[in-house]
């Protein structure tokens, strides 16, 4: 069942001469991980606007075809509406950050849902145990760190209890350890919240381990769609795309180049290992019969 579905969708800010999206025909199915790539200026960020709402409705601008989102067309809905059914995080989570504390972050979205004081407080207690905030609440943004202000902005999504998570970038100013913990995170939503995740992420090191499907995104077009691992194992296609393959794969590929791998590349460190040591048995098995 789909959950998500851009429907020969195009875009333009009511400021702009050229579309930003054109033409977008996009499913993605409930409990999928989605990831979206792409160069700067690709339309990435207008995508993931698209679906709670900010676009149409609180960006004035053109439109052509539809989005709908859990069965409801975006542009029949509005953003209080849709943020029941999406949560959003940014690039950038200083940018949407608004209270004074932790607490008050994450209890901002489901107090303006005038839900009672003991539900917005189990909310939040359980969106904080989740991304490990939980002793944090008196704690101010400007206290933490880079890795933790992404925790507590997922906090904030969780807490309206989405059926949909859109991360836009959520790790472009994270250190590798950060990065690692953001997508440990989410990936564990996915799979004990049956979540549907649409990640915008350039980090496919990460990607590679945890996405069911990646899209290319150019100039507003969606040029390329695959599963993870027929995506990211198509050197050849994604040349000159601005897309950076795992070091694995980009390894695997100069072997392949000289005949010692075959078929589909590996795209993440276990895959390359089972593959080696496959290919060493192999070598010995051929030493043996000789």
């Amino acid at each position: 069942m789909n959950i998500i579905e851009f429907r020969d969708f195009w875009w333009k800010y009511e400021s702009s001469t050229d579309w930003i999206l054109r033409g977008v025909n996009l499913e993605v199915e409930e409990g999928e991980f989605l990831a979206v790539t792409g160069p700067s200026g690709s339309g990435k960020t207008t995508l993931c606007q698209c679906l709670n709402g900010i676009i149409p409705h609180s960006r004035p601008g053109v439109i052509k075809g539809e989005v709908y989102v859990s069965g409801i067309r975006v542009r029949d809905s509005n953003v209080p509406q849709l943020c029941e059914h999406v949560g959003m995080m940014f690039q950038d989570p200083e940018s949407q950050f608004i209270g004074m504390s932790v607490e008050e972050e994450v209890v901002f979205g489901p107090e303006n849902l005038g839900l009672s004081r003991e539900e917005i407080e189990r909310r939040m207690l359980w969106a904080l145990k989740v991304v490990g905030m939980e002793d944090m609440l008196d704690k101010a943004p400007y206290e933490l760190s880079g890795g933790q202000k992404q925790r507590v902005a997922i906090a904030s999504a969780l807490v309206m209890l989405p059926k949909i998570l859109v991360l836009d970038e959520p790790t472009s100013e994270l250190d590798p350890i950060g990065k690692s913990e953001v997508f440990s995170i989410v990936s564990e939503l996915r799979r004990d919240r049956k979540m549907t995740i649409v990640m915008v992420e350039h980090e496919t090191e990460e990607v590679a381990k945890y996405a069911d499907r990646v899209v290319l995104l150019r100039e507003g077009t969606i040029t390329a769609s695959g599963s993870t691992q027929d995506f990211l194992s198509d050197v050849e296609g994604l040349k000159d795309t601005g897309v950076e393959l795992p070091q694995v794969t980009r390894f695997a590929h100069l072997l392949a180049q000289d005949g010692l791998i075959l078929g589909k590349l590996p795209i993440t460190l276990e895959d390359a290992r089972d593959r080696i040591i496959q290919i060493l048995q192999n070598g010995k098995n051929r030493a043996v019969r000789s």
